[in-house]
């Protein structure tokens, strides 16, 4: 075992002070004990000599495991505080691995807790004690940095985490029924649990077959929301639980033939050269976000949504540490969609503030040429001239699709789409004249007519028909109307630049 190993050649070169952040405390202890029981007779052989302590605030110094234990067996109230227990295994004449478990609120303000785990640090080539800091979160003074080292517990293999389900399925049909499952459900169910430790992966595992019996794609949205919030995303990211299907946007025929021809290069592990993202420019309302929706719901991946504007503060450099952290966060997720919505509007090419917009730009160029996780951007927005060119150059991005307005036929689709949502397909007979009088509407001012036809008919007590929808259609200046020379002018770009996508 890899963790084993590596933590027991760190143990063995004698680290003084080893930084160990996870939430599974009890894989990291067993880790530690691990490495010293199998260490070998030869240049590790010296750590089978060394006994293993905990501590904890609530039972103080605890020996682990058997051996010498140098006066120390059970916990008392002299080793329960943090300076006391520091003080004690500074006396200890045994070398000793001494784990600290959640010591990170006695770093920060308590200058003699930093100076005694300094001088135990300094001292160890007499003493040869190791000190193992484990936590969730761990950040060192600047005067303990130097003398450290930093070491993190592997997350499991795809064979790892697909043996946990499998322990997981024969536990339940040890209950006499059998786990109900396909191949390729569980293979996108590997691929949602990856980057989370072996404990969570087999406590989502177990609460989705436990819930049915079985293991299928409506537990997919579930367990990425789970993982999502064991990640602790929240915040700038948000999870966006309900993704669309494609067979509920009308169109965009080329990009649902672009993102089928990819969606295993994206999925499979054993291809390295990865689709990185695509531009979606477009009218507004012309389903720009419910393309980025579907595309996590085509490829059954949990899609993130980067709000640009709760990225900035007013403290500078805070805004850029938003975003890194954002995108480190989003590649935890991995796989996954990341959403990043009207994008002009956090990285404007002329902006007055301060240089934020720019700062900010760099770091996402930086994270889009670096980034090793699978994170496929879909980046949608309304004003292309606001956004700088080298984010728009391709090996940033894939492909910049347009969605323009919807012709005829992709018309009769949307209003399909949603007369049929509704409950009002008896009105599919007439699409043809419905799509006839939405010439220059959007997708959304499609929906809205239909929403503002089924309000009017209740106010009046009529059944809404298509006399209704027509008449909300006649009574409606789309934005094709209204901002004319704008839209005309934004569809002229895009006709010689992207790639249409319907």
């Amino acid at each position: 075992m890899t963790d084993v190993r590596d933590i027991g050649l760190m143990l063995g070169a004698k680290t003084p002070l080893i930084l160990l952040e996870t939430h599974d405390e009890m894989r990291a202890l067993e880790t530690i004990q691990r490495a010293i029981s199998e260490a070998s007779m030869s240049e590790r052989g010296r750590l089978r000599s060394r006994p293993v302590y905990r501590w904890t605030v609530t039972e103080g110094l605890v020996r682990l495991g058997f051996g010498p234990t140098d006066g120390v067996s059970l916990a008392t109230n002299a080793q329960q505080e943090p300076e006391d227990v520091l003080r004690h295994i500074k006396t200890m004449s045994h070398p000793a691995v001494v784990v600290l478990c959640d010591f990170h609120p006695y770093l920060a303000g308590n200058p003699k807790t930093v100076r005694l785990l300094k001088d135990i640090a300094l001292a160890q080539s007499q003493n040869r004690h190791s000190l193992v800091l484990v936590s969730h979160a761990l950040d060192l003074p600047p005067e303990l940095s130097r003398i450290a080292a930093r070491f993190s517990l592997a997350m499991p293999s795809d064979e790892q985490i697909m043996t946990i389900i499998r322990e997981e399925a024969k536990l339940w049909s040890e209950k006499g029924q059998r786990v109900k499952a396909d191949n390729e459900t569980l293979a996108r169910m590997v691929s949602n649990l990856r980057g989370l430790s072996f404990a969570d992966v087999r406590k989502l595992v177990h609460s989705a077959i436990v819930d049915d019996g079985a293991i299928t794609e409506s537990d997919l949205p579930n367990v990425n929301k789970a993982k999502f919030e064991l990640l602790n995303l929240d915040g700038v990211v948000s999870f966006e639980f309900d993704t669309a299907s494609f067979a509920e946007v009308g169109g965009l025929v080329k990009l649902k033939q672009w993102l089928n021809s990819r969606q295993q290069a994206f999925t499979d592990n054993s291809i390295r050269d990865k689709p990185k993202g695509v531009m979606l420019l477009g009218v507004q309302g012309s389903g720009k976000s419910l393309a980025a929706k579907a595309v996590a719901g085509l490829w059954g991946l949990p899609l993130l949504r980067l709000d640009f504007g709760a990225l900035y503060n007013k403290f500078h450099g805070e805004s850029e540490r938003n975003l890194r952290e954002a995108l480190a966060l989003a590649e935890r997720m991995s796989p996954c969609v990341l959403w990043m919505d009207e994008l002009e509007k956090g990285i404007a090419s002329e902006s007055s503030d301060g240089g934020t917009s720019k700062r900010l730009l760099g770091s996402l160029l930086t994270w889009q040429a670096e980034r090793k996780q699978p994170v496929f951007v879909v980046a949608t927005a309304n004003d292309i001239s606001a956004l700088p060119p080298e984010l728009m150059r391709k090996g940033r991005l894939d492909e910049i699709f347009f969605v323009d307005l919807p012709k005829a036929n992709i018309r009769e689709d949307i209003f399909a789409i949603h007369l049929k949502r509704r409950g009002l397909d008896k009105l599919m007979i007439q699409l043809p004249i419905l799509a006839a009088a939405a010439e220059g509407f959007s997708g959304a001012e499609i929906e809205q007519s239909i929403v503002s036809a089924i309000y009017t008919s209740r106010a009046q007590g009529e059944v809404c028909g298509v006399q209704q929808i027509l008449r909300e259609l006649a009574n409606t200046n789309p934005l094709s109307v209204i901002m004319a020379e704008k839209i005309g002018s934004l569809r002229a770009w895009a006709q010689e630049r992207c790639v249409m996508a319907d």
